[in-house]
């Protein structure tokens, strides 16, 4: 098996560049492990320019004897943007995309028996001549060596590549019952793999000494001579006819996966081994929509850039799990888009465990460049699908630069090299153009026709000619609606609805695969686009993953917690002219009881959202009388209920009456001598707030008959500082770990204070340090921290202060597996 070794550790980092770099070892660099970004940047209100360098790092590497006659590739799992890799002074390899990993083989560079200088050059300029650059682009690209580096040392005989092709073809069992259906396939043809081997090994497999053994969980699948397999384009194929048992699919609802370890003998001894994660599923894009598993499912999904606050894209492993964590478990999606490059391995394999469909694609950005620049962009093609083809999780290949203009001579020959390299999935090229040229097999377009009022979505015919292919929207709302965390609250619902009425259109819409909505949270982006301050605030979190009153359409789909939102803070002075206006409440409980000051006002159910399409649309909270003024002012019931019907809709509407209320009001002054006088004091005592006792609103979600959740509205009298951090152990392996905390201000009833502006200060003791400053003003009442293990074992805590909250102190503990 390769031993693959990590050098995350102890680099030497040259904010500028210089030639004597590449061959002389030098003290002057700062000592950094990896990620690492070339330039830690503010939150927000800086110029991409201070990223854009040409910088260097150094490493020495001992490499001894008993490397010399085995291969040694080191690889470079993401380095932003192009870079140079030199070994003692002597350029070895290039490559020209941030956002694929490259490998070179250095076996004969290396000096045995010595320590060896590895120099890294690394160019993170927004003028390379190479995707994604060329014009403008709505996202920083950043800069530095981001990802993971490493050796893999293996013998000269050995397994090179394997791409898994499960085929599945007979259903013999569905659990009818349940909609949570997990189906059972029988193991005939159950799986291709396409083993291709190094020169060595063919040479032996004429004399049948080579030897290739699979396992699935530890449970022999296949053992056959190598000179027995079927040939194929630079390799063999193995085709498994029998299993031990039955396999459970990849679904959405169960993601299981199989462990396939692949051996390589010579002469009965094992040479080489690799062991890859699998899943077995079936996944179609039809002209009717998406199926997975032969079961018809709607794609709800986001997109995602990969950057982050301070450290741009240079976050750890933790980090990016956490981000499919969050999308599955908090958000409850069942997709999601790798906008607009291909991300961190660590990322889409927790896509594999989450069961999360991956749309990923090519890096770009509208510009399509020169003959070179193109070139470029099918290496990209090819490193993509052959980096990520074993992921189940992926099921659609992006293979067209973002919202670029039609190019059926570049695009022709993107589509066939991906057919080529992968026939197990279909190609999708993302537009933003409708009835442009369709080379690809799934018409993916960005839908930007909702501005608040109007239709969610095109329809299918509308945007394609082609209505035999499938159809999948890939963008909507986004730059649309721009909101940010401290705007007011009728924006913040506003944008809420927005994300709500796209989701029911598409839901509606029998023949579009599904959505991608813009995007999963805030990010930093050049000039030309955000709000001035260098932020695109389109997402449906912040910058930090503190959920907007948007992710609520979302999370209410979760399956791991009861979801309860209530739009408002109830606080008329909030809205114009001091209307209440329309309030929403969003569950995935059976019902919504309301009550005023503890009486029970009324009880919501789901079919009470006017978004009939979605199982847990929006409701609109239309009742705050209940039947209190009927009782207490001693009406009789029809009355009551026109007078309750008239001051609700004042509520909602302001004096700003249907013809059909104005008709009831003058009935009600006619005939039961109620008069504006009097139906105003009505109104300030049952609805409005002034100048008497504050209001009191409870939520009490029900779910089988019980109350599981409850949400608390009244005026705000404490504040307090509450807490959500990622994990508290921080483990180390081949680098430091990083732990997310999500921080809101909030109220004695936890409803988080958007206005709240006082500082917030950051402590930390023990081995463990902050990610950016430790003094930092909220926004919409929130904001977030990272904090990194130090490389030693031990405990630690974090404080975190403000005004008069009383302080948070979270204990952490760092453990270190291997030494620095």
């Amino acid at each position: 098996m390769a031993q693959r070794i990590y050098l995350d550790r102890k680099w030497r980092f040259f904010k500028e560049f210089s030639e004597e770099l590449t061959s002389e070892l030098s003290d002057r660099g700062q000592v950094v492990d990896l990620p690492h970004t070339v330039e830690t940047t503010p939150y927000s209100s800086f110029d991409e320019s201070i990223y854009q360098k040409v910088c260097c790092y150094q490493k020495m590497i001992y490499a001894p004897n008993q490397w010399k006659d085995q291969v040694i590739n080191l690889t470079f799992e993401g380095v932003a943007h192009y870079f140079q890799v030199y070994i003692n002074g002597n350029l070895v390899g290039d490559h020209a995309c941030g956002y694929t990993a490259y490998t070179i083989d250095i076996s004969d560079s290396l000096v045995y028996g010595k320590e060896n200088l590895i120099s890294v050059k690394v160019d993170s300029n927004e003028t390379l001549n190479q995707p994604p650059f060329g014009f403008v682009i709505d996202y920083m690209t950043y800069g530095g060596i981001y990802r993971d580096v490493y050796f893999e040392i293996q013998n000269r005989a050995r397994i090179k590549d394997i791409y898994f092709q499960p085929n599945l073809l007979e259903r013999i069992s569905t659990n009818k019952r349940s909609t949570k259906q997990i189906m059972a396939m029988k193991p005939q043809g159950i799986l291709k793999s396409s083993c291709h081997f190094s020169e060595e090994v063919f040479d032996l497999a004429f004399e049948e000494k080579a030897f290739i053994r699979q396992y699935m969980d530890d449970q022999l699948l296949f053992s056959q001579p190598v000179s027995g397999l079927e040939k194929e384009e630079g390799g063999y194929i193995l085709s498994l006819s029998s299993a031990p048992t039955p396999v459970k699919l990849w679904d959405i609802l169960s993601p299981s996966l199989y462990t396939i370890k692949t051996e390589l003998l010579i002469d009965d001894q094992v040479v080489d081994s690799r062991i890859d994660t699998i899943g077995f599923r079936t996944s179609e894009f039809t002209k009717n929509g998406y199926y997975l598993n032969g079961r018809k499912v709607k794609i709800r999904g986001l997109n995602r850039h990969q950057s982050y606050a301070y450290v741009g894209y240079a976050m750890p492993e933790s980090m990016q799990r956490q981000d499919a964590k969050i999308l599955k478990e908090e958000l409850g999606l069942n997709g999601v888009r790798t906008s607009h490059y291909p991300q961190s391995q660590y990322f889409i394999d927790e896509c594999d465990r989450q069961g999360l469909l991956v749309f990923t694609e090519i890096p770009g950005w509208q510009h399509i460049g020169d003959e070179k620049w193109q070139d470029q962009a099918l290496d990209n093609v090819a490193d993509m699908i052959l980096q990520y083809r074993n992921h189940p999780s992926i099921i659609l290949w992006g293979v067209r630069i973002n919202e670029s203009q039609d190019n059926d001579e570049f695009y022709k020959r993107t589509n066939e090299l991906a057919h080529k390299l992968d026939k197990t999935r279909p190609t999708g090229g993302v537009r933003a153009n409708k009835k442009s040229s369709l080379l690809e097999d799934v018409y993916t377009y960005n839908d930007f026709i909702h501005s608040g009022d109007n239709e969610g979505c095109d329809k299918k015919e509308n945007v394609t000619s082609d209505m035999e292919k499938p159809y999948l929207i890939t963008e909507y709302n986004g730059h649309m609606y721009p909101t940010k965390p401290f705007d007011d609250e009728i924006h913040r619902q506003n944008h809420l609805l927005r994300h709500a009425k796209v989701l029911d259109s598409v839901s509606e819409q029998a023949d579009i695969a599904g959505s991608f909505g813009w995007c999963m949270f805030d990010y930093n982006t050049h000039k030309d686009f955000g709000s001035g301050d260098r932020i695109c605030y389109h997402g449906v979190m912040d910058m930090f993953r503190n959920p907007k009153l948007a992710a609520s359409v979302y999370s209410v789909y979760s399956e791991v917690d009861t979801e309860l939102t209530v739009t408002s803070s109830f606080d008329v002075g909030e809205h114009p002219a001091s209307v209440r206006g329309e309030s929403y409440i969003l569950t995935n409980a059976d019902s919504v009881k309301m009550y005023k000051n503890g009486t029970l006002l009324k009880e919501y159910f789901p079919g009470d959202s006017p978004y009939k399409n979605l199982p847990h649309g929006p409701i609109l909270i239309d009742d705050y009388i209940g039947e209190e003024l009927t009782k207490n002012e001693n009406l009789s019931e029809r009355t009551g209920k026109i007078v309750s019907l008239i001051l609700n809709q004042v509520a909602l509407k302001g004096y700003m009456m249907r013809p059909e209320l104005l008709l009831k009001a003058l009935y009600l002054r006619v005939f039961c001598n109620i008069d504006m006088k009097k139906a105003t004091a009505w109104y300030n005592k049952y609805v409005g707030d002034w100048g008497a006792e504050s209001r009191e609103y409870k939520f009490s979600a029900i779910k089988d008959g019980k109350v599981v959740k409850s949400i608390t509205k009244s005026d705000s009298k404490e504040c307090f500082i509450n807490t959500r951090i990622s994990h508290t152990l921080l483990t180390e392996w081949h680098t430091y770990d990083v732990a997310q905390v999500r921080i809101s201000i909030v109220d004695q009833n936890d409803n988080r204070l958007y206005y709240y502006n006082e500082p917030i200060r950051f402590k930390v003791d023990g081995p463990i340090e902050i990610i950016g400053p430790d003094v930092v003003s909220p926004i919409g009442g929130a904001t977030g921290l990272y904090i990194k293990s130090k490389g030693k074992d031990g405990d630690g805590t974090i404080t975190i202060q403000s005004g008069s909250c009383p302080d948070v102190i979270i204990p952490v503990s760092v453990e270190c597996l291997l030494e620095r």
